[in-house]
């Protein structure tokens, strides 16, 4: 299971970035894929609370539950993604300091079965987990450092 990558300079604080990402009932703001999210149980943010990812591609529309994996504030965000039950996916973001801002790196690990990518095609498309999420990726950290750096 190859992990996408993209990274993105921004003079934004690294704990200013990290509230961003880790309110996933935002992550629509940044992410032309996401239609945002609900928090389910849990302490919103916190490692092994659950989060409802709603998602939309044109017409296209999907939900997903996420349960977060890793919460250090200022550090890393991460959650495993299922759907109907399967594992699908893990997302992380890290912030490591750069110069008077930070660096974000966002991962994401396709971790579907085989059978799954196959039906999944119908609805995420062809090639959706290498070049689209690659895509998304790259708006979505654009549009969250300059939300950072307002």
């Amino acid at each position: 299971m190859a992990a996408i990558e993209v990274r993105r300079l921004t003079s934004g604080d690294p704990e200013r970035v990290y509230e961003l990402i880790a309110d996933i009932t935002r992550m629509n703001e940044w992410s032309p894929e996401s239609a945002g999210g609900v928090w389910l149980s849990g302490i919103p943010g916190a490692v092994g609370s659950t989060f409802r990812g709603d998602n939309r591609r044109g017409i296209i529309k999907w939900s997903t539950l996420c349960v977060v994996t890793a919460a250090e504030h200022g550090r890393r965000f991460a959650f495993a993604v299922t759907a109907r039950g399967r594992r699908v996916a893990t997302w992380e973001f890290e912030l490591r300091p750069a110069g008077g801002g930070c660096e974000i790196i966002e991962r994401t690990v396709d971790q579907r079965g085989p059978l799954y990518k196959l039906s999944s095609v119908l609805t995420t498309g062809l090639r959706r987990r290498s070049n689209r999420n690659r895509e998304t990726m790259v708006r979505t950290l654009e549009r969250l450092a300059q939300e950072a750096e307002v």
